[in-house]
């Protein structure tokens, strides 16, 4: 039996696998295995895989994923300005075509990629490519037509296959392996959804045997195989339904219910195109700082876009390498400082809005 047919076979036995407490185990183990022959396939590879190589530019990088035909191209050109390539018919796009989305100061890369269908993960219309490049990207955008909400679980498996996981953060859970002494496993939270049994036995199913476990989230069966396989990509996302200007308002109320999306756009009147900017600004947690210099004013006109938590020192690193081995102090002016001028540290977190004045030796 092929690797592709015992995989199938798995996933049909998952399917077909009610879960509750008496099967939490064997449904765990069943998972497992389904990650171990993924995880072999994905690296035993046949070689490297060509196309669709794009430098990232700007400030960051945003990927467009969606079926063909639903607008990408279109929602590409009246982004960013763009010339992609728009027909009436599937697979327009045949390579990567980015675009340059310009709001509030920031440079957002925007690229348009070849249409995802089902089957994709598994290399069905070169679709293996285009996933691998969601990997590298800051945000996905998720495009649906309003005609067709059902392709979002077509998405969202292909990209969870590919090992991309939308909307979530890393589990908290260290896994120290050692050369004997068994599973040692410590929680600092109550398990609820997995229990210490399974936690076991997926552990051996990956080959771990003998390692000390902290878990520190109220995990489950897949967040704990995420941890142990430690290459999954997790990547923000917003889902937005296209061609609302298509259907009625009952009928885009019933999609964006069904698919509970961010937002309804047309790629075709410009119907809620400057909301969609906004919100890909604030999906990325981009934030503007300006700087000056002592005794002169602030440069208002071209803020350094930073992500939202940085520090002091995340900018100096920015405006110049010797910045922080040269730090004497910083004023701060704006919404992070408590009065005008405030004198700081490296380690103070600035907000958007700042106005920051470095001070070196």
């Amino acid at each position: 039996m092929g690797t592709i047919d015992r995989l199938r076979e798995l996933e049909e036995e998952l399917k077909g696998t009610k879960y509750n407490k008496r099967t939490q185990k064997s449904v765990g183990i069943l998972k497992a295995k389904i990650a171990s022959i993924r995880e072999k396939s994905q690296s035993g590879g046949g070689g490297q895989t060509s196309g669709y190589a794009v430098s990232k530019s700007g400030d960051a990088t945003v990927i467009l994923v969606g079926f063909p035909s639903v607008g990408k191209s279109t929602l590409l050109n009246v982004l960013t300005g763009s010339k992609s390539e728009v027909a009436a018919y599937a697979f327009t796009t045949l390579t990567v075509i980015p675009g340059v989305l310009k709001h509030k100061g920031a440079k957002i890369q925007i690229l348009d990629v070849p249409g995802i269908v089902h089957g994709a993960a598994v290399g069905r219309g070169r679709g293996k490519e285009v996933l691998q490049m969601v990997r590298s990207a800051d945000l996905v955008i998720l495009l649906l037509d309003a005609f067709h909400p059902e392709h979002l679980s077509v998405l969202r498996e292909e990209l969870y296959t590919t090992d991309v996981r939308l909307n979530q953060f890393a589990p908290d859970v260290s896994i120290s392996k050692r050369p004997r002494g068994g599973l040692d496993i410590g929680t600092t939270v109550k398990l609820t959804q997995i229990d210490r049994e399974t936690i076991e036995a997926i552990c051996r199913e990956l080959r771990i045997s003998n390692a000390q476990i902290v878990i520190r989230d109220n995990i489950n069966a897949d967040e704990l195989i995420d941890a142990i396989e430690k290459n999954r990509k997790y990547v923000p996302a917003i889902t937005v339904v296209n061609k609302l200007d298509l259907v009625s308002q009952e009928q885009l109320a019933r999609v964006m219910k069904e698919t509970d999306a961010d937002i309804a756009v047309s790629g075709t009147t410009n119907a809620h195109i400057d909301d969609l900017k906004e919100l890909i600004y604030k999906k990325l947690r981009l934030i503007r700082i300006y700087t000056k210099e002592a005794g002169k004013k602030a440069d208002m006109n071209e803020p350094l876009i930073m992500r939202s938590g940085v520090t002091i020192k995340d900018v100096c690193d920015k405006l110049h390498r010797d910045f922080v081995k040269k730090f004497r102090f910083a004023r701060v002016t704006g919404p992070s400082a408590k009065f005008d001028a405030q004198k700081l540290s490296l380690t103070h977190k600035v907000k958007d809005g700042d106005i920051v004045e470095i001070h070196v030796r």
